[in-house]
């Protein structure tokens, strides 16, 4: 089958979560599928501004397809009408307003889908939010599955919204708590509604047990810990440990709790920050290392380290390097940063007001959450200083993994819901699919390559 992914941004250096989630679903679907991506110009999502160059592309194996933006946003004058509309009586015209003020705004995008529709299979779209879900669903909804990584927040409130969750014939959810709020707030009347998730990959030569790992050193505790002295590592530096690769190349001698994402207040990374410098008052021995694009200032702490952006192999192995991945985002869908954190063996430390991150937590016992400030200090001495507990935790965390987000169940539902919606479109043996509105196919211009 021949599918189109609809999303706002695309790209190997774009880690929005569910930008990042459609690229890695994407990828794998092209290896059984043609697949396209139809997306904006924009790598930076407060601006929408065009930074890409407009036409095909390729990344990592997949044909990209990219429109330019016709306006840019004005983050200030959004958020100030933001709170406005959420807090006011206001019209429909008030909500298509502040959907373009939102953006990303493309006009080029949605024209190419209702000219070339009928090319494709199936349509998927990516997140809710975002006026490419709202305006390109209404086009060949019959054919369409929405991924709506959707979460309470103020925006899914507007009406706007009753209509993207009405349209489409498959909803691919990405954990049951979602899809509980969205039947309770919407009841969509989709034909297909499955949870779905995201994958996560497990490389095979950081497949080793937090016990292995362990067993590699004389003090198995104080190694995995991370307390490591440069004098031990020059005794033995291709010693085989946990984390030890990325603990080497970035020189962490002492145990260490990673966070990994956009690191933004909206990502509860203020707080997360104010918390960690009461534990680190208390306790004097951890580093807080932040890896990713940073959105927001960083105090010059002694207890922070900045890794910046990582490769994707780099990241896991951070994670697996870790003591404890944080996880303080108060809104998820999914969270691949506590799956990956799972599946490689490292336990979490999650915010309780996430009731997706709560249920990961809980389903999986791979993990503990906080409240308020002194349950954070306390979940996070318990993890710290306990190498047994993170060894069960880490355990179970990937058999959690393996269980419910390998790559082979998460594409096994994705066929499932694909054929469900696109089986019926294809055309009869023998029959020709035309382009237009009962118009011959007839021979279209050489696109320009990017």
């Amino acid at each position: 089958m021949k599918i189109a992914f609809i999303v706002q941004r695309y790209g190997t250096e774009i880690l929005g979560g569910s930008e990042y989630h459609c690229r890695l679903v994407a990828e794998r679907l092209s290896k059984t599928h043609t697949v396209e991506v139809l997306t904006t110009c924009a790598k930076e999502y407060t601006t929408w501004e065009n930074a890409y160059p407009e036409g095909k592309d390729r990344v990592k194996g997949v044909t990209v397809r990219r429109f330019a933006n016709s306006e840019t946003r004005d983050l200030n004058a959004f958020n100030s009408f933001s709170d406005w509309i959420f807090a006011n009586p206001h019209s429909a015209e008030d909500e298509q307003n502040w959907l373009k003020q939102q953006g990303p705004w493309c006009p080029a995008l949605i024209e190419f889908l209702e000219q070339e529709h009928r090319s494709y299979d199936a349509l998927i779209f990516f997140t809710y939010l975002y006026a490419p879900t709202v305006l390109g669903l209404k086009i060949a909804p019959q054919k369409s599955i929405l991924v709506p990584t959707a979460h309470d927040e103020p925006a899914i409130r507007l009406d706007i919204y009753r209509k993207v969750f009405s349209l489409p014939a498959a909803i691919a959810y990405n954990t049951s708590v979602e899809q509980g709020f969205l039947r309770q707030r919407f009841t969509p009347s989709a034909k297909i509604q499955e949870v779905v998730g995201c994958g996560v990959d497990l490389p095979p030569e950081m497949n080793l047990s937090i016990e292995n790992h362990a067993q590699n050193t004389n003090n198995p505790d104080e190694f995995v810990a991370g307390a490591m002295n440069s004098e031990s590592r020059s005794q033995d530096d291709g010693q085989v440990a946990r984390g030890g690769v990325f603990r080497r190349r970035h020189r962490f001698f002492g145990p260490f709790a990673l966070y990994g994402g956009r690191i933004d207040p909206g990502k509860g990374c203020e707080e997360l920050i104010e918390y960690f410098s009461t534990y680190s008052k208390e306790q004097g021995d951890a580093t807080l290392a932040l890896m990713g694009i940073k959105l927001m200032p960083i105090p010059n702490e002694p207890f922070i380290r900045f890794a910046g952006m990582l490769s994707e192999t780099e990241r896991l192995e951070a994670l697996e390097a870790a003591n404890v991945a944080l996880v303080p985002s108060p809104y998820e869908s999914l969270s691949l940063l506590a799956l990956e954190s799972f599946a490689v063996g490292t336990p979490i430390l999650a915010n309780a007001r996430s009731d997706v991150l709560m249920d990961h937590c809980q389903r999986s016992n791979a993990g503990l959450y906080y409240e308020n400030r002194e349950e954070f200090v306390e979940c996070l001495k318990l993890l710290m200083n306990n190498l047994d507990l993170r060894t069960k935790l880490g355990r179970n965390g990937q058999d959690y993994v393996r269980l419910n987000y390998s790559w082979n169940v998460i594409l096994e539902k994705y066929e499932s819901i694909i054929t469900g919606v696109g089986g019926s479109q294809r055309p009869a043996k023998g029959q020709q699919r035309s382009r237009g509105r009962g118009r011959p196919n007839r021979p279209r211009p050489r696109e320009r390559r990017s």
